[in-house]
């Protein structure tokens, strides 16, 4: 088990939800599914909460109701070391969302996801203020990060 263990609420999509992350994620699995019981807040039966790992992260997914949603405040990021990797997870995470900026994207349930090269950090903190600032009005520039451009704005290409 994680120290740090995300949670998420849904309002009914929670098991979807689980399904959903671990068939985009490699090496990862429903670990379990509990549902209401009697004189809980929600009919008997319904899924309470289901627990998955995602790439060795385990997070649970409740069903609370509508009281709350999701915010771009809370976000994954999801780091990628090449473009085939970059483009799976834009792609996969944001069928039935929407697509944003700088690699941004928001999934079907309204969950906020950052799909970037891993590299990125290393580009954007460059000793060379020149250097770092290029691969940020490059990267402001994007949706989907591109590694390539990334590097060639890097570079001064």
């Amino acid at each position: 088990m994680s120290k740090i263990t995300p949670f998420l609420w849904f309002d009914g999509q929670a098991e979807a939800a689980a399904n959903f992350y671990v068939s985009v994620f490699e090496d990862s699995k429903l670990l379990n599914v509990s549902r209401y019981g009697d004189g809980a807040p929600m009919p008997k039966g319904t899924v309470m909460a289901a627990s998955f790992l995602l790439a060795d992260q385990e997070f649970i997914a409740l069903n609370g109701g509508s009281q709350f949603t999701f915010s771009p405040a809370i976000s994954f990021v999801v780091n990628c070391e090449t473009q085939d990797e970059i483009d799976h997870y834009w792609e996969k995470l944001a069928d039935g969302g929407a697509h944003l900026q700088c690699g941004w994207l928001q999934d079907r349930y309204g969950v906020s996801w950052q799909v970037v090269p891993a590299i990125l950090g290393q580009l954007m903190s460059d000793s060379e203020s020149a250097r770092a600032q290029r691969v940020m009005t490059a990267m402001l520039q994007m949706g989907k990060l591109d590694i390539e451009a990334l590097q060639q704005a890097h570079r001064g290409d």
